[in-house]
């Protein structure tokens, strides 16, 4: 909680205590957070024909995944995102994912994703 970030240093909340403050955020709640942007933002955009590029961190991209895919909390947890690999997909008229897939082949792919599989292993 020494962070500068953590919203303990934030003057808004200075009459809550730190214990009622969030220290992460989980799955659950970044859905909640993106979810609007995707529906107010990026599906009107989409709709209208434009081509949308989304560049987030991997949680907020692993919600939307989430969603586009119905994939349940297992399934998305264990999908891996690769950093700087577009991740496409393609909607029908009523935006819903009928197909995505990544713009890399399949041997870069695949190293990508390993390198981002090792970063949580543990050095010894």
């Amino acid at each position: 909680m020494d962070d500068e970030r953590h919203p303990q240093h934030d003057k808004r909340y200075a009459d809550l205590p730190p214990s009622v403050l969030p220290r992460t955020e989980s799955l659950a709640l970044t859905v909640d957070r993106v979810l609007p942007f995707w529906y107010d933002t990026i599906c009107p955009q989409v709709l209208g024909g434009k081509d949308v590029i989304v560049v987030a961190h991997g949680n907020s991209l692993r919600a939307i995944v989430k969603y586009l895919t119905g994939m349940n909390e297992q399934e998305i947890l264990a999908y891996n995102i690769p950093t700087a690999c577009p991740l496409v997909f393609e909607f029908n008229e009523k935006m819903e994912a009928q197909k995505n897939y990544f713009l890399l082949d399949e041997k870069e792919l695949k190293a990508r994703m390993e390198a981002v599989a090792n970063q949580a292993k543990v050095q010894k």
